[in-house]
């Protein structure tokens, strides 16, 4: 098994071929299945091919995770109950279902907009697992604004509704052309909650490798997997930091964006 290494074909084939209880901590944003179009992927399948599937690379990711390790799930409404029920029975324990809002909502024509992406948050053991408070505390409004000297003088831990905002096509942070590019601070968040440095993150849907790149900023090794050529590629330049040769076209944001990776 090769570390700091982006692997370019089918996820579940090439995890079959990785060693048990290998991995520290799992970020999946699988395909949606909602349609959207990938150069590779076919994101129309039938309902029960996309829930064996999903069994499928769940099942892998739960015998490559050490007994105190972490996965954490981004899926859409469409399925967001059906992953659930998949982790559970695969043997993973629940510990949060996240809301990720973002403010720059996608516009619908017959129904209310979409704003939110769901993040399951799971365990491999109940009790054993990395949560690393300290390093993800925020100032509460006790503190700030009613000064209540009952509030923990270190803040508290973040709700389970967080902010982020998409990586829209004018943002600095926009890699290439990719239908969900997640945003490296989300990735900061999670790295930095539930794994140490030196740790390694899996990412089997690589995409535009945000979570590659987050866990090398943050000192964590990584394996990252993606099936299209064309996001390998630009996976290795990313982590190269050859960014400017994929953002050619892209019209960037002027408006700086504060980032989680400042603090501690």
């Amino acid at each position: 098994m090769e570390i700091n290494k982006v692997y370019l074909g089918d996820c579940i084939e090439i995890m079959k071929e990785l060693p048990d209880k290998s991995i520290d901590l799992v970020f999946a944003d699988p395909p949606f299945n909602i349609g959207l179009k990938y150069d590779v992927h076919n994101d129309n399948m039938p309902y029960e091919e996309y829930f064996k599937w999903s069994k499928k690379w769940i099942g892998e990711v739960y015998r490559l995770l050490k007994n105190n390790g972490t996965i954490y799930v981004a899926i859409g409404d469409e399925f967001a109950a059906e992953i659930n029920i998949i982790l559970k029975r695969a043997g993973f324990y629940f510990r949060n279902w996240i809301i990720w809002y973002y403010t720059f909502g996608q516009n619908q024509r017959k129904k209310f907009n979409r704003a939110h992406t769901h993040i399951l948050y799971f365990t491999k053991d109940k009790e054993q697992f990395v949560f690393n408070d300290k390093h993800i505390r925020i100032h509460s409004a006790r503190q700030l604004i009613y000064k209540d000297k009952r509030a923990n003088p270190i803040g508290k831990i973040p709700d389970d509704v967080w902010q982020f905002s998409r990586v829209c096509g004018t943002f600095k942070e926009r890699i290439r052309k990719h239908p969900c590019q997640m945003p490296e601070d989300l990735l900061g968040l999670i790295i930095k909650t539930s794994s140490n440095e030196g740790d390694l993150v899996l990412d089997p849907f690589g995409g535009t490798g945000t979570t590659a790149a987050a866990s090398k900023k943050l000192k964590r090794d990584y394996m990252t997997i993606e099936i299209s050529k064309d996001y390998y590629d630009v996976i290795l330049k990313r982590l190269d930091g050859k960014v400017s040769e994929i953002r050619k076209n892209i019209k960037v944001e002027s408006t700086k964006q504060e980032t989680l990776f400042d603090t501690v």
